[in-house]
């Protein structure tokens, strides 16, 4: 029989801002509420950024991770996935302090620098909640998402054989799967391989079912049974190309990081389990098992719960 369906639920995120939804959790109350709404609804993983809780920034501070990540391990089984790639605004030091300080069962790990465009949003509104949300967003018209090989090695070093952390690769493009590739060849990554097929980012690959197939076929020739798989797909095409993943064999992300509404022309999400709920009844009618975070332990070989340090 197929392998049950891994459903990550990515809460907040760094590139929508408050003023876009007044459904994005920002607060510590706020994250824990919706990571234990996702857990209920099926989210085996649940993927943390933090924000300000003043501001709703973005942000890479621990006291602000730890705000919530404690609460959430005691009421709930699902494994906490920690970003290392806060924002293209913050220093690999600043990205890596929450997750070097929770030694989490995973982390997510962007396969290389880019250009990570998230301008095109600030012309959506004309009234901001906060001063900082419109120059944020267009800073990124002239900032380079870094993580360079150097980079890679590093929290690979650091996080991975420091603290236990396995790794979701998150790959915005077929070189990223390259990079992958390589370290895996090279004995620093080792299988299972959990790669998040990223589209629709600009300055990476489209959100189209034809870049989803490439993904793949880049993968199945570079990686061959070595890995598993997930999609995230951005905004309106989060739902759909989430679907033609699991048909395709593999896991399926979703939340207000990667989408803010209830798909194209149905208003806003009300929030993270929303989506999860949404999904999982997708994949239900389709006759597809949801895993549970006991089985996406076994799949992805974590360590446990246990085993972290908050």
């Amino acid at each position: 029989m197929a392998d049950p369906v891994i459903i990550t639920c990515a809460l907040t995120g760094s590139i929508h801002t408050p003023t876009m939804s007044p459904h994005l959790p920002v607060t510590a109350d706020e994250m824990v509420n919706q990571a234990l709404g996702a857990a209920r609804t099926g989210a085996s993983v649940l993927h943390l950024h933090a924000r300000d809780p003043e501001t709703g920034r973005p942000s890479a501070n621990v006291e602000d991770f730890m705000a919530f990540l404690p609460r959430i391990r005691q009421q709930t089984d699902a494994v906490i996935n920690v970003s290392t790639g806060g924002s293209s605004q913050m220093s690999l030091a600043e990205r890596l302090a929450p997750a070097l300080a929770a030694r989490p069962e995973m982390c997510s790990l962007n396969m290389g620098s880019m250009n990570f465009g998230i301008f095109p949003l600030a012309s959506k509104h004309e009234a901001w909640k906060h001063d900082w949300e419109k120059g944020f967003l267009e800073a990124t018209r002239d900032v380079v998402f870094k993580n360079t090989f150097a980079d890679i090695e590093h929290i690979l070093n650091e996080l991975g054989e420091g603290c236990g952390t396995r790794f979701e690769f998150e790959c915005y493009d077929a070189g990223h799967i390259q990079t992958v590739a390589y370290y895996l060849k090279q004995g620093l990554v080792r299988p299972p391989v959990f790669i998040q097929f990223v589209l629709g980012i600009l300055g990476g690959i489209d959100a189209s079912p034809e870049s989803l197939i490439f993904m793949k076929a880049t993968a199945d020739r570079l990686l061959g049974d070595s890995y598993r798989f997930s999609v995230l797909a951005a905004g309106r095409h989060q739902m759909r190309l989430g679907t033609m993943g699991a048909v395709l064999g593999g896991n399926v992300r979703v939340g207000l990081e990667d989408s803010l509404t209830d798909g194209a022309g149905r208003g806003f999400a009300p929030d993270n389990a929303f989506q999860v709920a949404r999904i999982h009844r997708i994949l239900d009618e389709m006759g597809f098992a949801v895993a549970r975070p006991d089985e996406a332990r076994i799949m992805l070989d974590l360590k446990g719960g246990d085993r972290v340090a908050f």
